[in-house]
């Protein structure tokens, strides 16, 4: 379970992704399914694959695309329930 203040991270071995026009094109080689970003998924993912924690991912998103903090952290809490949902992060 993560902790407040504790990074999450994408799961390193079986996601294999790149960064295309913006977007993120990613595989998940354990579920053996297809995975698209858009530019604000994209952001998340790239901070997630160095490790970041829930605040600092929000943070990214109103400095981006400035939205108000409460949105930006439901938006945040969205996708990583996303990615929890499809194995993509780390346990």
């Amino acid at each position: 379970m993560i902790r407040e203040g504790d990074p999450y991270r994408l799961r390193a071995d079986g996601v294999h992704w790149r960064r295309i026009d913006g977007e993120v094109v990613a595989l998940n080689g354990r579920r053996s399914t297809y995975v698209a970003a858009n530019p604000a998924g994209s952001l998340l993912w790239q901070a997630l694959a160095d490790g970041a924690t829930r605040s600092e991912l929000a943070d990214r998103l109103v400095r981006a695309f400035g939205i108000d903090r409460g949105r930006a952290a439901a938006d945040v809490d969205t996708y990583l329930a996303q990615l929890r949902a499809e194995d993509l992060l780390e346990p």
